[in-house]
């Protein structure tokens, strides 16, 4: 097949026809050696907006098709790549025990699939309950405010990514393809096929629940074990070589082969491993707040239009370094969604973006965050967590158990005034608080510069009521529990996965990663 970019068509006129008659135009041929086609990838051009433009990469099967590649000079056509995953398992020793896996979200998820359909018979383990009963717990704690600390929006089948919007944009750079299998798996199972062409592939949490349901459906089917409500509080090590572990205080399960998918929230478990003395190191991260707009708003910034009749809502994505050094940058960016209480801690509060499908509440949000170091909060490995913690529980302070909110203009004046909340979207009960009195002057100084300067791009987006959430605390890892060329920690058989192992950031790069971990021990084991 042939590969042809830059096929371009005005959104409001993108029929299979058009879309045809443009890739004639294109490859400069008469329809008629056209055999088939299809879109590998699908873009928006907003340059001349309100005119809106798709930019298709399309692969094409043409009559006489070598012929053509002789005689094109158009270096925007091209023979179309193999790219499809490939790894073919070559370990040579034998399995003692199971495999064990830690943590049930991407990459424990996708390190679980992968082992489970090559015949490793892994045990999958998680401290959090199914989806279906997670998914009980989180709605009761936004609606009493009452939290299951081992069930609740970090904790759980699905991991943090469940409730986190479902975005699978990842600017890894992926040579093996297992970006694409990862994708092809969500397909498989129940999400949309757009997602295999779209610039920006969405999800959605709604549609999250019943596509992990099928993945551990298939896992199940593949000789793999799944086992809820089990933590991990101890690893048996002899020889420095990992023998079991001790999950829930007292049942031990014998293994050789342990995978530490964790996620970014498993603080306690942090602190054991540090115990066990696995090399571990404190990494950067990045803290702030939540802002939110009416989303015609930004729909007629990005798109000229409040409300496009043919594409999705419109996000953004905005940077700026701050006069003090900090970077400041929008994460997260949840276009027509809800900004969500994700508490994990009893007394303690952080919060997140998250959208559904259809991308229908009316409100935009976005995470805007600002770069903080060890030099920051100290180079102990585990000095990130605290720093989270500090501001978390002075965030459940201020807000008195609820979401502490402050119009902008009063986070720059440092004063509380109660306002009326008139474009906003919460799951979670709010409280109006000085947000000022939450952060050190580094990060209120670069947050208010940062929003000031994207005032400048986006047109309203530093409006005096636009409204501040707090804290968003959990962009990635505050630790990184460092591995080998080989995939392995310092004790053998352990091997470190995913985001809070401080080796990917959302769901795509950390299920990419799971991957990667069944691979470096596929490259070492062979099958039972």
């Amino acid at each position: 097949m042939i590969r042809v970019r830059q096929v371009v068509v005005n959104v409001d006129e993108s029929t299979e026809q058009n879309i045809k008659t443009a890739l004639v135009h294109k490859l400069k041929i008469k329809e008629e050696q056209i055999v088939s086609y299809q879109i590998h990838k699908e873009s928006i051009d907003a340059r001349e907006k309100p005119n809106l433009y798709f930019i298709y990469e399309i692969d094409v099967s043409l009559k006489e098709e070598e012929q053509f590649l002789k005689k094109n000079k158009c270096r925007d056509i091209l023979k179309t790549p193999k790219e499809e995953y490939s790894f073919c398992p070559t370990g040579t020793l034998d399995l003692k025990n199971r495999p064990v896996i830690v943590g049930a979200g991407p990459a424990g998820l996708f390190a679980t699939y992968m082992l489970a359909s090559e015949g490793y018979k892994p045990i999958l383990i998680e401290r959090g309950k199914c989806v279906e009963e997670r998914k009980k717990d989180v709605e009761q704690f936004w609606k009493t405010g009452i939290l299951n600390p081992s069930s609740n929006v970090q904790f759980g089948e699905g991991g943090a990514g469940t409730f986190s919007d479902g975005k699978l944009n990842t600017l890894i750079k992926d040579k093996e393809n297992r970006m694409k299998f990862v994708f092809e798996v969500f397909v498989k199972n129940g999400a949309s096929k757009e997602i295999l062409i779209q610039n920006k592939p969405h999800i959605g949490t709604d549609k999250l629940f019943s596509i992990l349901q099928n993945i551990r459906k298939e896992i199940l089917s593949f000789g793999g074990e799944i086992r809820y409500n089990t933590c991990l509080t101890d690893i048996l090590i002899k020889n420095n070589k990992v023998e079991g572990i001790v999950v829930n205080g007292k049942e031990e399960i014998k293994t050789n082969v342990l995978v530490l998918a964790i996620g970014h929230s498993s603080r306690d478990t942090f602190k054991m491993l540090y115990e066990k003395n696995l090399s571990m190191e404190a990494k950067p991260f990045a803290v702030g707040v939540r802002i939110q707009h009416a989303q015609e708003e930004i729909n007629k910034s990005q798109y000229g239009v409040k409300k496009h009749k043919t594409i999705k809502e419109a996000s953004y994505k905005l940077t700026y370094h701050a006069t003090n050094g900090r970077g400041v940058y929008t994460f997260c960016m949840c276009p027509g969604g809800y900004v969500v209480n994700a508490a994990s801690e009893i007394g303690h509060l952080a919060i997140n973006g998250m959208s559904n499908a259809r991308r229908d509440s009316t409100v935009a949000n976005s995470a805007i965050v600002v770069t903080v170091s060890p030099t920051d909060f100290g180079t102990h490995p585990l000095d990130g967590i605290a720093f989270q913690r500090k501001l978390e529980k002075k965030a459940y302070e201020l807000g008195e158990g609820k979401i502490p909110v402050q119009c902008f203009k009063d986070f720059k004046e440092n004063r509380l005034d109660k306002q009326e909340i008139t474009c906003a979207q919460f799951k979670g009960k709010v409280h109006f608080a000085n947000l000022k009195e939450l952060f050190p002057e580094f990060i209120s100084h670069a947050l208010i510069e940062g929003i000031e300067n994207f005032g400048r791009k986006i047109e309203g987006f530093n409006k005096d009521n636009v409204l501040l959430a707090a804290v968003e605390s959990r962009t990635s890892s505050p630790v990184r529990i460092l591995r080998n060329e080989v995939g392995e920690a310092n004790i053998e058989g352990i091997y470190p996965s995913g985001e809070g192992a401080g080796y990917a950031g959302g769901i795509t790069s950390a299920a990419m990663d799971g991957i990667k971990t069944y691979e470096c021990i596929a490259k070492k084991y062979r099958r039972f």
